[in-house]
């Protein structure tokens, strides 16, 4: 199970049946991303697509010569748009694929569009949703519910990205999902529905042992999306933002213009794919091994003595050019975390967070977040976070001093409305939203021993000692210990025996440390695939806007 290969392979796919000759490629605004999350445009110029058009730009010029492939998804806007295309055709002939399932109607319009007979072929390749990394996509969908309820477009757009992950992983999966979230049990309902009506397209080669969606619901834990990072992907989407693959470094005091913004792809990347999981520490050395390798190079160039050392140069140039563009993309990146993280004194602050969520110390708890709120150097958003933290994790404290942190975010000049969203966070994630989830564990002997061993880590782990709770959910999955209470299926059927492939999708969106998680447990258990999507990644404050508007009424 690859997400990045079953994307490629579509694309490849509709590049190849196109036939040889110049071609465009014809998208939307949606199928343009996920497009350039799986290949580079250069890649894509070496396949004789010469140009990339969106169908809703009317000023595209007649070029006859070309063959158009459209990847376009299947909605209304775009089949009227394609239909206005086919009756004042701008290219030669045509090939039409939608990202998913389309209605006879709308293939019955087109065709009675198609009156000069340009349209050589329509078909459905299921590249629906942002394929973020081989086990990991999102859907693009941030804030994704009004008050614990669907907003009805989302729910609609949510199954068919979903859907579109199994059609495309080839899985007509068993169905689980949290009890205790209505919209977890909705979306599971939907897609069984959509299964059994599309029976034709998910009678996929049976498997011993059936695969297995499990749907849960971002708020079970609102404690990952709330913490700072430290490893290099997740760390980068924290304090920069990772849209898409590209980050907007153009606030970076003295940034040169062609590192304004920069990909980030470890499709293309090689450094960055070796390195997305490392932590802070051990990307410093890595960056300096790599300007080190780049320095060699840059001396051995210059020695140019002979008709054979010119020949080397030109035959080497194209990787000296990519190597020079690397080291200067990650030693701009590197060295704004950097900066970042000593103005705002974000090694103490993530110290603080990671005792909140993994330990259970109040009085120690109170004392070093009244510190920190004190220091001017801690940024007010980090201030938010401490405080929504303590309130999730001491939420039913007989001292809870909840009242008294909110009372000093106001006296540090914290604005009513931030306030009031730590407030909101804490409803959120709060108990009564989490049900029968336990995001901290019982205070037995067990998950005391294993907080003291989180503890004892090691200085250089303090800064990760946190696990999501999505990585507790599937190992009791795997060890078929999930109770069918609090994750119940949809239907009858039930499995007996340990699934083999796991497609676990969260609403309300994932992290990169969840991203992470899943990747350790795929190293970690042979025999085990997991992927892992929902409707949208988070940071912080993209979190905080998915928190206003699933508490809004």
């Amino acid at each position: 199970m690859n997400v990045i290969q079953a994307v490629k392979l579509y694309i490849l796919k509709m590049i190849e049946d196109s036939g040889p000759g110049m071609k465009v490629l014809l998208m939307d605004k949606e199928t343009i991303s996920f497009v350039s999350m799986v290949y580079a445009q250069s890649e894509i110029l070496q396949k004789e697509v010469y140009l990339f058009e969106l169908i809703g730009n009317r000023n595209r010029e007649m070029m006859k010569h070309l063959r158009a492939i459209c990847f376009l998804r299947p909605t209304q806007e775009n089949i009227e748009l394609l239909k206005d295309e086919l009756m004042l055709p701008k290219y030669g002939v045509y090939f039409i694929y939608f990202s998913n399932v389309i209605s006879k109607s709308d293939v019955k319009n087109l065709a009675e569009s198609d009156a000069q007979e340009v349209v050589r072929e329509v078909q459905e390749f299921y590249g629906d949703y942002l394929a973020i990394s081989p086990h990991a996509f999102s859907l693009g969908m941030p804030d994704c519910s009004r008050h614990s309820n669907w907003k009805p477009e989302v729910l609609s757009r949510t199954c068919e990205g979903l859907t579109a992950v199994l059609l495309s992983l080839k899985k007509c999966p068993m169905i689980r999902y949290q009890s205790s979230s209505e919209m977890a049990k909705k979306l599971a309902e939907t897609i069984k529905q959509t299964i059994a009506r599309d029976t034709s397209l998910f009678d996929f080669r049976r498997t011993d042992v059936s695969p297995l969606l499990l749907i849960l619901d971002r708020r079970s834990d609102a404690i990952t999306p709330l913490l700072n990072q430290w490893t290099y992907q997740a760390m980068v989407h924290e304090l920069l933002r990772i849209k898409n693959n590209r980050i907007d470094l153009s606030h970076v005091p003295g940034i040169s213009k062609e590192l304004q913004e920069v990909v980030l792809s470890s499709e293309q990347d090689e450094f960055y794919a070796q390195n997305l999981y490392n932590n802070f520490g051990e990307i410093g050395q890595e960056i300096k091994k790599l300007m080190d390798e780049f320095q060699k190079k840059s001396q051995s160039q210059k020695k140019i003595e002979s008709i054979s050392d010119m020949k080397s140069f030109v035959e080497n140039y194209p990787q000296f050019k990519k190597m020079s563009g690397t080291v200067a993309k990650h030693v701009t990146v590197v060295g704004e975390l950097s900066r970042v993280v000593g103005e705002h004194n974000l090694l103490e602050v993530s110290e603080v967070e990671q005792e909140l969520a993994c330990q259970s110390d109040h009085n120690e708890a109170l004392k070093r977040i009244k510190e920190l709120l004190r220091k001017e150097k801690v940024r007010h958003l980090d201030a938010c976070r401490l405080v929504a933290l303590y309130g999730l994790r001491y939420e039913n404290h007989s001292n809870s001093n909840f009242v008294g942190l909110m009372d000093d975010l106001r006296r540090r000049g914290v604005t009513d409305q931030d306030r009031e969203m730590v407030k909101k966070i804490v409803e959120y994630g709060g108990g009564r939203s989490r049900g029968a989830n336990d995001l901290f564990g019982q205070e037995n002997t067990i998950t005391k021993t294993k907080r003291f061993f989180k503890g004892l880590k090691g200085v250089e782990n303090i800064y990760t000692q946190h696990t999501p709770k999505v990585q507790e959910t599937l190992d009791q999955l795997l060890k078929l210990k999930l109770k069918e209470g609090t994750y119940p299926y949809v239907g009858s059927s039930q499995l007996k025996e340990r699934p083999q492939d796991v497609i676990v999708f969260i609403i309300g969106g994932i992290t990169y440390e969840e991203t992470l998680a899943i990747y350790n447990v795929n190293k970690s258990t042979p025999g085990v695939r997991v992927i892992i999507g929902g409707t949208t990644v988070h940071n912080f404050i993209s979190f905080q806007s998915e928190v206003a508007a699933g508490t809004r009424m």
